[in-house]
């Protein structure tokens, strides 16, 4: 028996991961370089851990906020689009089929075979066919703003609790160090695990990730030891 080909695309993936992933990111970076800022102006322990926690519950719903919002702007505009293109076919059909005619014409076909293929799309699915190549809007990469907002909320949530769960196992005097240290580990691993699963070279997207939040971490740490100091 003839094994059907099937082909493994990564382009589905590009909403929730990256949701995930700036999620995640946000999470280590925004967390760690508030704990640190707090930890260089010489706070408690205590301080430095509810500087942290609220740091983790702030951040995660603000990222659901911002990505819910944020996506369904686009799906807004998705369904105003649809709702035009619906209005279009019904009021103007010849002018439709025409406009899908030429779309395939300008793809490579000849008018003849261009003609029929969009005759027998408007006939079997004629939104469809004008979103899809038309728009550029297909099923598959609709807006989903609950999906955007639970992948970000969550993925960060899991992001800031790991300077926590640092600050918690470092020892009194080498607490800044051990976050720091922690925290770069983590955006280096989610880095290139992004880097992976995006099919993208893993060291580049380490580095990426690394320079911005080492740079985001050291700025906070440096104000924060300069206002301790001042205060």
């Amino acid at each position: 028996m003839r094994r059907m080909h099937r082909e493994s695309h990564r382009s589905g993936r590009a909403a929730w991961l990256r949701a995930a992933i700036l999620g995640a990111d946000d999470g280590i970076v925004s967390t760690s370089a508030l704990m640190l800022g707090v930890a260089a102006s010489d706070a408690s322990r205590g301080a430095i851990l509810i500087a942290g926690l609220a740091g983790l519950v702030a951040g995660a719903l603000s990222m659901a906020a911002g990505e819910y919002v944020s996506v369904s702007s686009q799906r807004d505009a998705e369904r105003a689009d649809i709702s035009v293109q619906l209005q279009e076919i019904a009021e103007h059909p010849r002018g439709e089929l025409e406009e899908l005619t030429s779309i395939y014409m300008r793809r490579g076909l000849d008018r003849d075979l261009a003609s029929q293929v969009a005759t027998r799309l408007m006939e079997k699915d004629p939104v469809g066919s004008h979103l899809r190549d038309e728009l550029g809007i297909t099923k598959r990469s609709r807006a989903r703003p609950l999906q955007a907002a639970v992948a970000s909320a969550a993925s960060f949530a899991v992001g800031a609790a790991l300077p926590l769960a640092a600050l918690v196992l470092a020892p009194e005097r080498a607490r800044i160090a051990v976050i720091a240290v922690a925290a770069l580990a983590l955006l280096g691993a989610l880095g290139a695990v992004g880097g992976y699963v995006g099919g993208a070279s893993m060291l580049r997207a380490a580095v990426r990730v690394l320079v911005g939040g080492g740079l985001a971490m050291g700025v906070t740490a440096l104000i924060g030891r300069l206002v301790g100091a001042a205060v």
